[in-house]
């Protein structure tokens, strides 16, 4: 089972595994995320998800972006994202995530060609088919990066690094007309969302309303409400209960503490209650699903 690791303003604490640089490069299945379904988060990083088999909906601030066969996405640095099943359906994919710092920050080329990109709140995707004048391209560097990560050898970090330079040409290419001197600023309501979510995952085990979900972002109920389904598909009350029995669950099956001091820990001010959710979210008590799930304590 795949876990996030999320911090409280929303960004994942992101993991490398090439070496010495920030660099990620691995086949994943949804299968193994609870729900079939990611936390929704962001992080500096560009990520690439591409599909290797199966059927995949992806969500880049509140865009559902349907990915099949050969399709993949690209996310811009810092926009709220995260993979879903599609009718309950597993998906394999590759993930690949890389600090754009590794094109030589700091340089005069990278002011020029990278920079201009991904503080250009305008893009925040490119998503690529079967049928994308640039498919073939950018997926022969994801199946490039993924071949030189099996085979990782000391020093392949300069051949991650040397071909994503060759796949971020493309990119830029591709996105030079939506490119402007200065940096766009980031919608108004998306930096009101994060906002939000970021209050939510400080807050979750307090007796939070949604007045004072609404009151973090300095904006009215029925405002939260908007945002919320705009960019999350769901209330914030929503949220907010699926984030606490997401952070149930890895206490369920990673700590020693009891059902109620868990329920009590994660906001549920009622054992009942968390229980009833909780049944109806995975199906089964929290009981049962730590006897499900338990691991071993030293």
């Amino acid at each position: 089972m795949i876990y996030m690791n999320v911090m409280q303003d929303a960004s994942e604490v992101v993991e490398y595994n090439c070496g010495h640089i920030p660099f990620y490069v691995h086949d994943n299945d949804i299968a193994d995320y609870p729900d079939r379904k990611a936390l929704c988060h962001w992080h500096k990083d560009i990520e690439i998800i591409y599909i290797t088999e199966g059927k995949m909906n992806y969500h880049v601030n509140g865009k559902t972006i349907p990915l099949k066969d050969q399709s993949c996405v690209i996310i811009n640095s810092q926009h709220l994202h995260y993979g879903s099943s599609r009718h309950d359906q597993n998906c394999k994919f590759i993930c690949i995530r890389f600090q754009p710092g590794i094109l030589n920050e700091g340089s005069t080329m990278y002011k020029k060609f990278v920079t201009p990109l991904i503080e250009n709140s305008e893009i925040e995707y490119l998503c690529y088919d079967i049928d994308s004048p640039n498919h073939r391209r950018i997926v022969e560097s994801i199946h490039h990066l993924d071949c030189i990560k099996k085979k990782m050898k000391d020093g392949d970090e300069l051949r991650l690094i040397s071909e994503t330079y060759l796949l971020w040409q493309i990119l830029f290419e591709e996105c030079k007309p939506k490119l402007r001197q200065e940096a766009m600023v980031e919608p108004t309501d998306l930096v009101l969302q994060k906002k939000m979510v970021s209050y939510i995952h400080e807050h979750y085990q307090d007796a939070l309303t949604l007045d004072e979900i609404a009151a973090s972002a300095n904006i009215s109920r029925s405002k939260c409400c908007k945002i919320f389904k705009q960019y999350l598909h769901q209330s914030p009350v929503d949220f907010l209960n699926k984030y606490r029995l997401e952070v149930s669950r890895r206490l369920l099956t990673g700590s020693q503490d009891k059902v109620t001091q868990i329920a009590f820990s994660c906001g549920f001010n009622h054992l009942s209650y968390f229980s009833k959710i909780f049944i109806n979210e995975y199906g089964c008590t929290p009981t049962e699903y730590r006897r499900k799930n338990a691991v071993a304590f030293g």
